[in-house]
């Protein structure tokens, strides 16, 4: 079965500590991490460091790193030099850049810095940015160039941007170190209504198999064995679960009940 990793938007109201501990009280194989470069300190790289140790859980992905129009390059580095001191495998990056050029030659800077850190610059899609579909972001990726450059495909962004499913088996295998993984309802946002494209995105997800997305189909097109990040932002699951570790449980075997049925 696949190993599931913990996307740190399921527990947004916790820390770095909190996140990792609910990732290994839910049974998550790995934990991903959101990291605010402007007040991530030191202290948080310690202690987070040890929770990481004495739990066992590897580090899957830090997030995010959001491309924009005259973006401080320096706080984007320092979103990759914490997940390199804590062991991530990747770093999640979005743009809301409209030069596809110049989002492209931002990633080339952080690929470079992220040589020798063992960590792979991931690149999300989504209507919710400016690289807004399947097409597009491999456009920029090609552009890119360097061995570092990942795609990161998350179902509820696949179906928002009217990506096809087919197009995923197409996707170079060397481009998917990872990917996102949830459901979603059937009824798609409002493409020219951002407060109704944020509200989908991180309110209403649905666990796997409990929504309207061809979620089998999704699955089959990624790489066999494929580490899934959870990203299963949703009001539903913050209600009802207000302990992190009993939602991160609930998530879990959710999603491993699923995947359990996909052969």
């Amino acid at each position: 079965m696949n190993p599931i990793s913990l996307a740190s938007g399921v527990v947004p109201e916790f820390g770095p500590v909190e996140t990792i501990r609910a990732a290994a009280f839910g049974g998550f194989d790995q934990v991903g991490l959101w990291v605010d470069p402007a007040t991530w300190t030191e202290t948080l790289t310690h202690e987070a460091r040890a929770a990481l140790a004495d739990t066992g859980l590897p580090l899957l992905d830090v997030e995010v790193i959001w491309i924009q129009p005259g973006s401080d390059m320096g706080l984007h580095k320092k979103v990759i030099d914490v997940g390199a001191e804590l062991g991530a495998k990747n770093v999640l990056c979005v743009s809301s850049e409209p030069d596809m050029a110049a989002t492209a030659a931002h990633l080339n800077e952080l690929c470079v810095h992220a040589e020798g850190s063992g960590m792979r610059v991931a690149l999300e899609f989504g209507i919710f940015t400016e690289v807004k579909n399947l097409a597009m972001a491999l456009g920029v990726l090609d552009q890119v160039g360097h061995p570092l450059r990942a795609l990161l495909i998350d179902p509820i962004h696949v179906d928002r941007s009217l990506t096809p499913v087919a197009d995923l088996a197409k996707v170079p295998r060397e481009l998917l170190p990872y990917a996102q993984f949830c459901d979603a309802p059937a009824k798609r946002p409002d493409p020219t209504d951002f407060a109704a494209i944020i509200e989908d995105a991180i309110d209403l997800r649905e666990q796997c198999g409990e929504g309207a997305l061809p979620l089998a189909d999704m699955f089959k097109a990624l790489p066999p064995g494929i580490p899934l990040s959870i990203e299963l932002r949703s009001k539903g699951l913050r209600d009802g679960f207000p302990d992190p570790g009993e939602r991160a449980k609930a998530v879990a075997a959710a999603t491993r009940r699923w995947l359990a049925g996909q052969g």
